[in-house]
């Protein structure tokens, strides 16, 4: 697979001339699920769910569907009938040819005074794990994980934690864009020091084969 990393948390894949996108948020480009022949969705929350990017990908591509849970299925399902699958825990599907499990059912703790929202995370054709917002340990062993490194859930040693308990190849970030510059040569330090796997951190639009 190719994978390219765009804004936050938003990936493209693409296989076989086809291209899966996940969790075109407000923080992405516009133009992020432009182009995909399927779109994964992980939570409500509008940092990976954005209405409108979703909609231009299906005006787009009249053949492009949306796979999420209920709660994002709900608020756009009635404009493309057919074409919104609802999907949960457990489940086993294929998504513009690739073949996807989804893991996990509920959004990190932000503060305890909050209600946690439903979260799906999406394992690609065995390899790569996107967990969406929770720190959600696949019963699958895992090549790439990519690491929602910086949110106002979580902290460095959670996340470093997580990586231990994965046992990925490989970790690519996500979830980033509340990180700045200044701040990033101490994560990559301690994820690549104390996580145990390959740590690398893509540029928007920066691609690499997975």
């Amino acid at each position: 697979m190719r994978l390219t990393k765009k804004t936050h948390a938003c990936i493209r894949l693409e296989k076989d001339g086809r291209t899966l996108v996940i969790d075109p948020g407000t923080f992405s480009e516009r133009d992020a699920a432009l182009g995909a022949d399927a779109v994964l969705v992980t939570h409500e929350h509008p940092d990976h769910f954005d209405e409108e990017r979703l909609r231009a990908a299906m005006e787009a591509n009249p053949g492009a569907e949306i796979f999420t849970l209920r709660s994002v299925a709900e608020k756009i399902a009635a404009a493309f009938p057919g074409r919104v699958h609802t999907v949960g825990h457990g489940d086993a599907f294929s998504a513009a040819g690739f073949q996807i499990q989804a893991h996990g059912e509920l959004h990190a703790v932000i503060h305890p005074d909050l209600p946690r929202v439903t979260n799906v995370g999406y394992l690609v054709d065995g390899s790569v794990f996107h967990p969406g917002d929770a720190l959600t340990v696949p019963a699958h062993p895992v090549e790439t994980l990519l690491l929602p490194v910086q949110a106002p859930w979580s902290k460095i040693s959670e996340v470093i934690d997580y990586v231990r308990e994965v046992k990925p190849q490989r970790v690519i970030d996500v979830h980033d864009a509340l990180l700045t510059d200044l701040a990033r040569p101490i994560y990559d330090t301690h994820i690549g020091n104390l996580g145990g796997a390959d740590h690398a951190r893509l540029a928007s639009g920066e691609a690499a084969d997975v």
